[in-house]
């Protein structure tokens, strides 16, 4: 027969383990009560900050972008590092496909501002916290639209600009515009790399770090004797040398 001094002890543990969590609860649900009447008390200020509603009147694209199209065309060029006459016609080609639908709720960029900040970005290299003020643009939504512009110009120019020679006499004609402009015999083309810095993706280990101490992926591209892009691979991992992302790609079969 079990002694009944002990049940009662266990009897009274197991009930002051229960106030226990019942005053856990109590003070977990009044943390996250006095959170959420902090966050509907502070609310939202702004659906849009008065500075940024204001782009059109005082925005780098409505107000420089047009002063330097009239009046100086090399400061428009030294801009955006693309002559005016080359911006229209990219904005022509480019817009329709980074063109947002209109809504009740606000106008969308238009694709000119678009097209021009994200060539600003490319020219300057400024980060978009710095740029948010002069395009009156928030940072978070320019990380959208550079992306999306990126992906557009690719789309529409991938096929007319960057093709890879795929016949012997299409390389031939590659080899001999280098010996004819370069003194280079049987040169098919000009290989390099580039490491383009990145945030470690999860569970790589060290594949992506480099030898110069920091993560990237290895922008590999070959140009011709003009400079010009002929064919270019952008999905080398940092740790990988030229020879190894050289011999993994579909490059080493195209050549002859």
């Amino acid at each position: 027969m079990e002694d009944p001094a002990r049940l009662r002890r266990e009897y009274q543990l197991a009930v002051l383990q229960h106030q226990h969590e019942l005053i856990d609860l109590t003070l977990y649900q009044v943390r996250a009560s006095r959170r959420r009447r902090t966050r509907g008390e502070r609310g939202r200020r702004n659906w849009v900050r008065p500075w940024i509603g204001r782009r059109r009147q005082f925005g780098m694209y409505d107000q420089l972008m047009v002063e330097l199209r009239n009046e100086d065309h090399a400061s428009f060029t030294n801009f955006l590092r693309i002559s005016p006459a080359m911006f229209d016609e990219l904005l022509a080609r480019v817009g329709p496909r980074i063109t947002k639908q209109y809504t009740f709720y606000r106008d969308p960029l238009e694709p000119g501002m678009k097209l021009a900040l994200t060539l600003r970005h490319l020219a300057s290299g400024n980060k978009y916290a710095s740029m948010k003020f002069g395009w009156r643009v928030p940072h978070n939504t320019q990380s959208l639209v550079v992306r999306d512009v990126c992906q557009a110009i690719i789309d529409e120019y991938v096929d007319e600009v960057l093709v890879c020679p795929s016949t012997p006499e299409s390389w031939r004609a590659v080899a001999d515009k280098f010996f004819q402009r370069w003194n280079f015999p049987n040169t098919c083309g000009a290989l390099d790399g580039k490491h383009v810095a990145c945030r470690c993706p999860p569970k790589s280990g060290s594949l992506y770090f480099n030898y110069k101490g920091f993560y990237s992926i290895v922008l590999m591209a070959l140009v011709d004797a003009d400079y010009k892009f002929i064919w270019a691979d952008i999905s080398g991992s940092g740790s990988a040398s030229d020879a190894q992302i050289y011999n993994s790609c579909e490059l080493k079969e195209c050549v002859p």
